[in-house]
């Protein structure tokens, strides 16, 4: 499919990799919604992308919330044929810590955001773009979501986050054969360690820690790099059902 015809849904897209995804969508002639809990940044973001943009405030974890808003963004855009899922939270925590046991709502939250969060916009955006008039190979559609390296090596304190990492990269495949009757593809990527609005709160010194210990390039990921990749594979047939790492060759260490 050609980025220049997307007419994309960006979770999380008012600040860190649903921006860049959002913002490379834009120049490349593509249509998006940006949808996201923080009301002032994604009026600025939608602001600062132009005509077309815009933005609607969605909570991601609620299926109500969720389906409205796909609703919406299929009006204004005369249809939805990409969703790209970046909403997330990190939720860190030990499941037995120095005050006690993790709460089981902390856990709970972490899921809903992360995994159901990612699966009700997968279902509203997919029953969108099924009726979608098929291109020349019968495509109608493709949905990336946002995993993470945790989900294969998830460190102390990321018990909830990995779970809800490793949820999302798990349902990609199913969801894949699932969805090739209607012809949409679902992807998924896992990115490493990128300098996201969270990373840039922490200090230098631990920021040039994480980066050391990527193996090739010694850096933390830029943002465009994971968007870059989200437009390669909107336009590459075959990449289906799968998940793939964008990290750099790191492999996270148990703390």
């Amino acid at each position: 499919m050609q980025i220049s015809k997307a007419k994309a849904i960006v979770t999380g897209g008012a600040s860190g990799l649903g921006l860049a995804t959002a913002t490379k969508i834009v120049a490349d002639g593509g249509q998006v919604t940006l949808f996201d809990i923080n009301q002032e940044q994604g009026d600025a973001a939608a602001g600062e992308l132009g005509a077309a943009c815009t933005f609607v405030a969605t909570d991601v974890s609620s299926e109500e919330a969720v389906n409205k808003a796909v609703a919406q963004a299929a009006r204004t855009m005369g249809g939805v044929n990409m969703l790209v899922n970046c909403a997330g939270i990190l939720g860190a925590g030990r499941v037995l810590g120095r005050d006690g046991p993790m709460a089981g709502e902390s856990f709970i939250k972490v899921i809903q955001v992360n995994l159901i969060g990612s699966f009700l916009m997968a279902k509203a955006a997919a029953d969108v773009m099924q009726y979608n008039e098929p291109n020349e190979e019968g495509e109608r559609g493709v949905i990336i979501s946002t995993a993470s390296v945790a989900a294969f090596e998830g460190q102390i304190g990321q018990a909830a986050y990995a779970a809800s990492k490793a949820g999302v990269a798990g349902m990609a495949l199913p969801i894949a054969r699932e969805f090739s009757r209607i012809g949409v593809r679902v992807m998924t990527i896992a990115p490493g360690i990128f300098m996201t609005p969270m990373m840039e709160g922490m200090p230098e010194k631990v920021q040039q820690s994480l980066a050391a210990q990527v193996p090739f390039p010694p850096r933390l990921g830029r943002p465009d790099e994971f968007a870059d990749l989200v437009v390669y594979i909107f336009g590459n047939t075959m990449l289906n059902g799968e998940t793939i790492r964008l990290d750099g060759a790191i492999r996270m260490q148990a703390k």
